[in-house]
């Protein structure tokens, strides 16, 4: 009976946005399976407690400085990987982000919205340039610019793999966010570009769509100071089937099927909601 993991022992795998809450929890799922893991993120001292979590559970780990939207820094990083860890296997393009100046206020425009002086509330026609940018390139670009310098390890090395994060966002349209829809949709179509594009060198492309799980960058949004769920919360999980959030272990399953050769060989260039049946509910 194949059991998920049980090939990817020795195997050296690089997570970009290793330090976050779903990231990290990628990392620490790789690690159990005897993977080789390359924890990549800004905050040397976030990359740390990785690592250390990761050593103490008999895991093998080391925490890579780097920007995903600066090449020459992951380029320095895949130096240090392959110094310390030989050539690398797995790529999880795991950095991205929302931006406030990307974001509108209200749900819905209204007429109101023009006759009011206030400068608390954020349009459509006031969304800053910047803020969409930093979102588009902080998904997309950090999608792309890692599997540009990672993935050259990989051209015609069995079983390598790169699993990129979408979301759900990318299948419909969230309300409020339209830079972040955007810039996820790019991620999946990108995911079945690259996975067409590499698919004569032996390296495959997939990625995964999470619904809604609790993180540090939407915590603020999603509770209130006391731990109760905002209006939006709510709203969210009344369109969730099995009515509440994921959970980050709930993500590693996936993950380790798409990255386990001997459990998807012949999945290529497909996205995988794990979202509580949120894409399957049509709201009536």
């Amino acid at each position: 009976m194949l059991q998920i993991g049980s090939s990817l022992k020795g195997k050296v795998a690089v997570v970009t946005g290793g330090s976050g809450v779903l990231g990290s929890g990628f990392c620490e799922a790789l690690a159990s399976c005897g993977v080789k893991v390359a924890v990549l993120g800004r905050t040397q001292e976030k990359l740390n407690r990785i690592v250390e979590q990761i050593i103490s559970n008999g895991g093998t780990a080391i925490g890579v400085q780097a920007d995903v939207l600066r090449k020459e820094e992951l380029i320095e990083a895949k130096t240090v990987i392959n110094n310390t860890f030989g050539s690398i296997n797995i790529l999880i393009n795991a950095a991205g982000g929302n931006h406030p100046q990307g974001t509108t206020s209200k749900e819905y425009l209204e007429q109101s919205d023009f006759d009011q002086t206030s400068d608390n509330s954020t349009t459509f026609f006031d969304l800053d340039t910047t803020g969409v940018e930093f979102v588009m390139n902080l998904n997309f670009l950090g999608t792309l610019l890692p599997s540009q310098v990672f993935a050259k390890d990989m051209v015609e090395n069995e079983g390598s793999v790169i699993v990129n994060i979408s979301s759900m966002n990318a299948f419909t349209p969230l309300t409020k966010i339209p830079a972040y829809s955007g810039a996820k949709s790019a991620v999946s179509n990108f995911t079945q570009w690259l996975a067409v594009h590499l698919s004569k060198v032996g390296i495959r492309v997939n990625a995964i769509a999470p619904g809604f799980f609790l993180t540090d960058q939407n915590r603020a949004l999603l509770t209130n100071e006391d731990g109760t769920y905002t209006e939006r919360a709510t709203k969210i999980l009344s369109q969730t089937p099995m009515e509440r959030f994921g959970r980050r272990d709930e993500l590693t399953g996936t993950l380790l099927w798409l990255v386990d050769e001997k459990a998807s060989s012949f999945v290529n260039g497909v996205v995988v909601p794990v979202d509580g049946g949120f894409s399957a509910y049509s709201g009536v």
